[in-house]
């Protein structure tokens, strides 16, 4: 990795260049609902007039999903950020690799098969179930049930992690019911039998991240392996239950369920089984997969590990290898902004609290867990609290901000990253009262960080991953709030299509800094900006910078 070539017309300035990310704070479509725009924001409000703004994309093409109506999330969000390119992302590439049948084609499938086949055994598949494109999408999970009857596999069983958060709240019968019918279809000639076996909330099992909170895990190993827990007819009768038994429940919050046919569990995973965990995304796999595949656990009481071929989607760590069987290969991410700092002799921070802590290190550099030197960068890790977020809306962002002003004041760092994830971790809950706590908490921080980057002389650049908090209500297609039974706006839970902003604020004008000539950009090319901000050449294929300096 060569070092990078220092600027002719700008040496950079005399503090740090912080890259603050807003997470999920973007600029709204419609007025009704944007919690962004009725938030009391006055230092953003001030950054946005004072600075150089402008509007990135943030979802989308621009982001390397497959079309404009994928809105974008926080892992392809921030690998755009830290490689200042873009690349084809994971629900473009298990796309492909459907498409072209070289998912089917790979030995991993045909060793998932093989097994079940020559065991008569189970074929298995966990993951997110929605098409919200963030996570995983049903169809990638039909295209494998097609698959796997055309290839003679006898018995399949489904354990969705039921959604409505990268979906509407309480959408989940929506895919219920048509997906029964699906199986139904598979099942008629009676060559097979393909069915729901256990599920839940992807916010109470299995889908847990950055080790926040290892109980839900393991009420997901219970539920899908051991076949224990609450038992139904069918997923459908589960969630009305459920409904029923708690009015208002989101479908992410579900609990637990398992089902039964004539008195028996259908599904638990068993020896000479094979399990597929059909998320691409790969921060809320990580832990399920270390259930499966670790030889020794310490996190929770897993019982005997069932002897099984376990494969997912996508690797999910390059580094370290996670897991050891995949169906698709991941983008090869080079490059990164973090890598060229590192070979170029930058000191450099990483912070965020523990839901947006993987964000800021391993998806920034491009899916790589370990530093690039460890000389000059430090992660700072502010764990946060196991709640729902709406009951601490304000989550770590005082404690993060404290971090940075003292690593801002400490003149040890040329550049800082931080994550703010209240506007899109409380952005998902719908609570909108919460929701305005959690804006306005973020923005009490920004000026606390304007204050001491302006004292040490340093760049300020603010902008989002993608937005969420700006877009809070159900529209319709004409544009008009969509209203639930109770006479209230329905909660919008999953991330906007909206842009996302962009402020450069350097306080002593050092930097002459003014919007640059190029057009459409989206949010890689805050990295050539960063690089340009501190007094560096960008690599020449990166996105072209939001401004010009010198």
């Amino acid at each position: 990795m060569d070092a990078l070539k220092k600027s002719t017309v700008f040496k950079g300035p005399q503090g740090p260049v912080v890259l603050v990310i807003m997470d999920g704070v973007g600029i709204g479509k419609y007025k009704e609902g944007d919690f962004v725009l009725s938030a009391s924001t006055p230092n953003l409000d001030w950054l946005m007039k004072n600075g150089v703004s402008t509007q990135l994309m943030a979802h989308g093409t621009a982001v390397g999903l497959p079309s404009d109506d994928d809105m974008g999330n926080s892992e392809v969000g921030h690998n755009a950020i830290g490689c200042g390119r873009v690349f084809h992302q994971g629900a473009a590439l298990v796309n492909e690799a459907i498409a072209s049948g070289s998912m089917f084609k790979g030995k991993t499938w045909k060793d998932l098969i093989a097994n079940v086949k020559a065991n008569g055994s189970t074929l298995h598949f966990i993951g997110l179930f929605s098409d919200g494109n963030v996570h995983s999408h049903l169809d990638h999970l039909k295209a494998m049930l097609k698959q796997a009857k055309a290839e003679g596999v006898k018995t399949a069983r489904i354990h969705p992690l039921i959604d409505g958060r990268d979906v509407p709240p309480t959408s989940a019968l929506e895919y219920v019911e048509p997906f029964e019918a699906f199986l139904a279809q598979l099942n008629a000639d009676g060559t097979v039998d393909y069915a729901i076996a256990s599920g839940g909330g992807r916010m109470n099992i299995t889908m847990d991240r950055y080790n926040a909170n290892w109980d839900m895990v393991k009420r997901g190993w219970d539920t899908h392996v051991k076949g224990k827990g609450r038992l139904f007819a069918s997923m459908e009768q589960a969630i009305e239950t459920f409904r029923a038994e708690k009015p208002g429940i989101l479908d992410q919050d579900l609990p637990p369920f398992v089902i039964e046919r004539d008195g028996k569990t259908i599904g638990p995973i068993v020896d000479g089984d094979s399990v597929v965990f059909f998320n691409f995304r790969g921060d809320r796999a990580l832990e399920i997969t270390k259930a499966f595949e670790a030889d020794e656990l310490k996190e929770f009481d897993r019982g005997p590990k069932p002897k099984v071929n376990y494969a997912g989607m996508m690797q999910y760590d390059g580094d370290l290898q996670i897991p050891r069987n995949y169906l698709v290969t991941p983008p090869a991410i080079d490059r990164t902004m973090g890598e060229y700092l590192a070979a170029t002799g930058v000191h450099q921070l990483a912070i965020s609290e523990t839901q947006k802590y993987g964000h800021v290190t391993y998806f920034f550099n491009g899916n790589r867990a370990e530093k690039f030197n460890e000389a000059l960068e430090d992660y700072i890790e502010i764990k946060s609290d196991v709640c729902p977020f709406e009951e601490k809306p304000r989550m770590k962002a005082d404690e993060i901000t404290a971090a940075v002003v003292k690593a801002i004041e400490s003149g040890k760092y040329q550049f800082i990253r931080l994550n703010y994830p209240n506007g899109d971790m409380v952005g998902h809950t719908g609570v909108f009262s919460a929701v305005t706590i959690a804006v306005e908490a973020v923005d009490e921080g920004l000026g606390k960080l304007k204050a001491a980057v302006e004292k040490a002389k340093g760049i300020m650049v603010i902008s989002a991953d993608h937005g969420n908090a700006d877009d809070m209500y159900e529209h319709d297609k004409t544009g008009a709030v969509k209203y639930g039974k109770d006479g209230k706006p329905n909660a919008k839970t999953a991330h906007s299509i909206n842009p996302v902003p962009a402020i450069v604020y350097d306080p002593s004008g050092v930097s002459k800094a003014r919007l640059s000539a190029a057009k459409g950009l989206g949010i890689s090319s805050l990295a050539g900006t960063c690089i340009k901000l501190l007094g560096y050449e960008p690599p020449a294929d990166y996105t072209p910078s939001i401004v010009d300096v010198g």
